[in-house]
């Protein structure tokens, strides 16, 4: 054997963990291209997390989160690769591995991107409560086919590094025949060894013993607001560590039962009568508009000052209801998706770390409107444009006590209307005629009733019907058309409602059930990102005088102020308060958004990570630029907010794990 060929052989070894060390470093590379589109692309809603931060410590993080996905996703290429076994050395092998790293580095790829343009809607990174949200979904691929066309840039970008990986994929050259076998089995097993221990650190986070393996939530060490927390994460990341998480665990803040409930209870008792049930008048029907996407922003009359006073927003008739209705100056929703606003906002289950009814929890027994009414002779109705089933809300409607359940099928099924002929072609038969058809039945129902309606048109991908594409104004962005046209669906709705025999003895609340994308700055803050509209309108006038009042209200609020209204006496559960009769000091609201608590009270806005406050700002502080979590001048109030806030999370854990959600449950 020549000297050259000899020093070949002491070499080939070495080649396997310097292929691998290569080919991880590829991976790593692309990972940083898909942060880098992630930016880029959301940069209005991400750009603070530059400005204000340290881009050294979201480099840090983001190459923590990096590390920790890698490992996880290519543990299994990594040993097959590394196994010391001299016999499968051979060209066919390697080129097996080769398949199996590019098609599972390409899917985390693909997850990475996908969030670029989803983002936006949830601002947060895409978990596996996905999969339960869209399961029933029959549209899917024409969406992501749709998306995929107007976001064409990211698909050549994953066509490019894709094809770049298998290019540059370092490919081990070995010969079992020829192969050393006793340097082979004295090297290849201690490599194995060395990147098995090193993957596992990294999926922890760290070398320490006491380190705890990272979740999500430790993201936000290393940003200064919970949106920006999704820059340092990415998809594969949160994916996996949300499979099969324990959501809802008692976090053991307060020890003493009665001290909890002391500071904060979400039972109901002693409730005042008022009018209508508890006073034997004639009972008010319930009418609940749930608008898809119809964030705060979009409305001109809740804007007043925005553009220097010359906002005028994309809602001329929800401006004139608003003239005469209730309202407050501040309102949340509490969640970011359409599955967190449903139970919020009709059984007042605000979300809390995930959607509440993609959790076990959803199979405990839940009440809200539809079954506390039902108990009191309402007959109640759930109505949605979408297939029958779409995204769980049949399911949910007959859990929480609605009687009936009107989908696309009973629409189509309706000989008056055009059945397919109104469907979007995407999610659901559009706004217009289907509060038509909503109107239609709530005429054929036995009064008093309770229905809920739930809005599909002004959701991505944001089209409009092709009759009035002319006639309706565009915006700065693509939803401003959509909701011009859902206000104009609106307007004919309470034209219609208006000239029925009900509508007089009708209490009606239209909000939202999330906000959507954003042009103004002070839409894109942490806390910004919730503001929708709650808004409660009394044709007689009887129950409600028209105002704008000085207070905060949130989704959650809405369940026990109409049973406030209405006069109901009887206990019941519900996380919300009647804002209608508690002093505005008192009046809160609450957010979740990756790993932070958020909460509003007289004045303030504080955030807790779980185990310490790491905002405080003054609520009118609207674009959260000065953070007095630090100055001893607020530490009281920062004690006795988180004080309540730990109260809140402590029942709302402990009534899910332990099912007593009603009152029916045991106390």
């Amino acid at each position: 054997m020549t000297e050259r060929a000899s020093a070949s052989r002491r070499c080939e070894v070495w080649f396997v963990p310097t292929a691998v060390l290569w080919n991880l470093l590829l991976v790593f590379v692309c990972y940083a291209i898909c942060r880098f589109a992630f930016f880029a692309v959301n940069s209005d809603l991400l750009r603070p997390a530059v400005a204000n931060g340290s881009v050294a410590d979201l480099m840090a993080g983001a190459l923590l989160f990096d590390c920790s996905a890698i490992a996880y996703t290519n543990i299994l290429w990594l040993a097959l690769t590394l196994l010391p076994i001299h016999l499968k050395e051979r060209p066919s092998y390697h080129r097996a591995m080769r398949w199996l790293w590019i098609v599972v580095n390409g899917v985390a790829l693909a997850m990475n991107l996908a969030d670029v343009a989803y983002f936006p809607f949830t601002l947060r990174r895409t978990t596996t409560t996905a999969f339960s949200e869209f399961a029933r979904e029959n549209n899917l691929l024409t969406i992501v086919a749709t998306e995929a066309a107007r976001r064409w840039y990211l698909v050549l970008l994953f066509v490019a590094m894709v094809w770049g990986m298998w290019r540059l994929y370092a490919l081990p050259r070995l010969d079992w025949r020829t192969l050393n076998r006793r340097r082979y089995y004295a090297l290849m097993p201690i490599g194995l060894v060395v990147a098995v221990g090193l993957s596992v650190a990294a999926m922890r986070g760290g070398f320490a013993t006491a380190v705890r393996p990272i979740t999500v939530s430790n993201a936000n060490q290393y940003v200064s607001r919970p949106t920006d927390a999704a820059l340092v994460l990415n998809t594969p990341f949160s994916m996996i560590r949300t499979i099969g998480k324990n959501v809802f665990s008692n976090p053991h803040f307060f020890a003493d039962e009665a001290e909890l409930e002391a500071v904060y209870s979400p039972v109901h008792e002693n409730v005042e009568p008022g009018l209508g049930l508890a006073s034997g008048q004639a009972p008010r029907n319930v009418v609940v508009l749930i608008v898809e996407s119809f964030g705060r922003e979009y409305i001109g009359a809740l804007n007043r000052d925005l553009d220097g006073g010359t906002y005028k927003g994309y809602t001329p008739f929800v401006d004139s209801l608003l003239t005469r209705s209730v309202t407050f100056t501040h309102t949340f929703s509490n969640g970011r998706k359409s599955i967190d606003g449903m139970p919020s906002i009709l059984s007042s289950i605000p979300m809390m770390v995930e959607p509440f009814f993609l959790t076990p929890a959803a199979m405990n027994r839940v009440g809200g409107l539809a079954a506390t009414l039902g108990a009191e002779g309402y007959q109640t109705a759930f109505f949605h444009g979408a297939q029958n089933g779409s995204m769980g809300f049949q399911a949910f409607a007959r859990s929480t006590g609605f009687g009936a359940y009107y989908g696309r099928d009973e629409f189509n099924a309706d000989p008056h209307y055009r059945g397919d002929g109104d469907f979007d072609g995407t999610w659901a038969i559009w706004d217009e005629p289907f509060l038509q058809f909503y109107c239609d039945r709530m005429s054929q129902m036995r009064q008093p009733f309770m229905t809920a309606v739930f809005t599909a048109s002004s959701h991505h991908p944001f089209v409009v019907p092709k009759e009035m594409e002319d006639s309706l104004e565009a915006g700065p962005l693509p939803i401003h058309r959509c909701i011009r046209y859902t206000d104009h669906a609106l307007r004919r709705f309470f034209e219609s409602a208006s000239r029925q025999p009900w509508y007089r003895n009708t209490l009606f609340v239209l909000t939202s059930d999330h906000t959507n994308v954003s042009n103004h700055v002070e839409y894109q803050t942490d806390l910004g990102a919730f503001c929708s509209p709650i808004i409660f309108f009394d044709p007689s006038g009887e129950l409600l005088q028209p105002a704008m009042i000085d207070a905060v209200a949130q989704q959650i609020d809405i369940m026990p102020t109409v049973l406030g209204l209405l006069g109901y006496d009887k206990p019941y559960v519900a996380f919300g308060i009647d804002v209608l009769n508690t002093p505005a000091a008192e009046a809160w609201a609450f957010s979740y958004l990756n790993g932070i608590y958020q909460l509003v009270r007289d004045g303030y806005v504080l955030q807790f990570d779980g185990k310490n406050a790491t905002g405080l700002y003054v609520l009118n502080d609207r674009l959260m630029t000065r953070n007095l979590v630090g100055d001893s001048t607020f530490a009281a109030r920062r004690e006795s907010m988180q004080r309540f806030l730990q109260a809140l999370i402590q029942q709302y854990m402990t009534r899910m794990a332990t099912d007593r959600l009603t009152i029916e449950c045991k106390e």
